[in-house]
């Protein structure tokens, strides 16, 4: 069984797609490209496919995973290609490995985003992120399943900052809504229990500094993997899968070469 790591995009319009929508456009994309699927085994057998720690729905991101089995090998770079084509626009799969690697979902354990706050003058998205940053802990609701439930949303964020608009990363059009000045934010925010998403740093920012943008903020996930304490950085989780590629077919021909007889 060959396991194949993807990476795709929710760009434009497609931000708004549930991950339910998402998984039923992928399985159908699956078919068209005639992927040699595993299936599991019961009454109900389902495509092998593990989405690890989807987007919320209504946000952008430019760095979604998942992970799909095989019964026969295929070229990760071409099968990628077939996938793309039979994907709606701006669900895009942008790039695929083999699964070298184990534990893809535990490379993922923190998020880069960005958040565009239209009609926010920077100098008042400043002065909320300095609100924010100084204190020692910022309490949020946020309604769950069970109820409403408070906790703290600082303590989960690693940074944030604004940006300049040109520093902002283009991903889509639609993504940018208006041509208004407005404030970008550059939020790292670590993956925990219960989970922190943009809009709780938000509800913070309101708490603390009463920064309340007049229409909704666009965000974008634009990274996640691993956190990197030192340089406050988030890795490539895909990246160890690459440099075990590039290592192993050495391996097994210096492997094959030994092994032939003198």
């Amino acid at each position: 069984m060959q396991r194949i790591r993807l990476r795709y995009t929710k760009r434009g319009r497609l931000r708004f797609t549930s991950h339910r929508d998402f998984q039923r456009a992928f399985e159908r994309a699956l078919r068209r490209a005639e992927v040699p699927m595993a299936y599991s085994a019961g009454f109900t057998p389902h495509p092998k496919v593990s989405y690890a720690n989807a987007a919320p729905t209504g946000t952008g991101s430019e760095a979604e995973y998942l992970e799909i089995a095989l019964t026969e090998p295929r070229d990760p770079e071409r099968l990628r290609a077939l996938l793309d084509e039979s994907m709606p626009g701006g669900l895009d799969i942008v790039e695929a490995v083999e699964a070298r690697t184990s534990g893809l979902a535990d490379r993922l354990t923190a998020s880069v985003w960005e958040l565009r706050l239209d009609g926010v003058a920077p100098e008042d998205a400043r002065r909320a992120v300095d609100a924010f940053e100084a204190a020692e802990s910022v309490e949020v609701q946020r309604r769950m399943k069970n109820g409403i439930r408070t906790f703290d949303a600082r303590s989960a964020v690693a940074s944030l900052e604004t940006v300049e608009e040109d520093a902002a990363t283009d991903s889509s059009p639609a993504d940018r809504p208006t041509d208004r000045p407005c404030a970008i934010l550059r939020l790292v925010v670590r993956h925990v229990t219960p989970a922190v998403r943009p809009d709780d740093v938000l509800s913070g920012l309101r708490a603390v500094a009463d920064l309340a943008p007049p229409v909704p903020v666009a965000v974008t996930r634009l990274a996640q993997g691993l956190f990197d304490e030192e340089t406050g950085t988030v890795t490539d989780p895909l990246a160890p899968d690459r440099e075990a590629a590039a290592t192993e077919p050495h391996t097994a021909a210096a492997t094959a070469a030994a092994t032939v007889p003198a």
